[in-house]
């Protein structure tokens, strides 16, 4: 939004502008010179608001602190933004039932933050040359494991280290499920 400059007093090319007054008052439709010569009145600047309305909308107020104020909800927003990252769970062939459970705990730690997880089974030496369907399935059951509902964003596929998938959290089938584990405790 920074990028969009808006037009001030003498670069408004509109003939006409409806045009608001500092205190909030609505002044209705100006010819360009009264609604100049309203804010030099005021001492303040005269700032096109709208320029695809029809009237144009300017309003008549101090450009530092429009701009001020401005730059100060550009912030708020960028604020909420949340950056999601993609993090790697990586496990082997051998990797055994508790590791898997410690690393399917901490995807599903990854996933409650809004970060997509990328799954990785590692695969070096003989281990390249097993059967396609066993790594597969041994990488969809590690899958299986985590304990937060997830979609899956890229399937199972062959990666260069190995076979790999990425999956990222379904807010809705999460709400589902913890309403079903509320109801099972009562």
């Amino acid at each position: 939004m920074a990028t969009d400059r808006l037009r001030i007093n003498n670069e408004i090319r509109a003939l006409e502008l409806r045009v608001i007054s500092h205190d909030g008052s609505n002044l209705g439709v100006l010819p360009l010179a009264s609604a100049l010569a309203a804010a030099k009145a005021a001492g303040l600047d005269l700032i096109e608001i709208s320029p695809s309305a029809i009237p144009p909308i300017a309003k008549i107020i101090d450009y530092g602190k429009f701009e001020y104020e401005r730059s100060k909800k550009e912030k708020a927003v960028k604020a909420k933004v949340k950056v999601s990252e993609t993090k790697e769970v990586q496990i082997k062939v051998g990797t055994g039932d508790h590791d898997m459970d410690l690393k399917a705990r901490k995807a599903a730690e990854w996933l409650s933050q809004g970060h997509r997880v990328r799954a990785e089974l590692f695969l070096k030496g003989r281990y390249k040359g097993m059967e396609e369907k066993f790594l597969k399935d041994r990488l969809e059951k590690f899958l299986l494991r985590i304990p937060y509902a997830y979609k899956i964003a890229e399937p199972v596929a062959r990666s260069p280290k190995g076979f790999a998938g990425v999956i990222e959290r379904d807010l809705i089938a999460q709400a589902k499920r913890e309403k079903e584990s509320k109801h099972e405790n009562k």
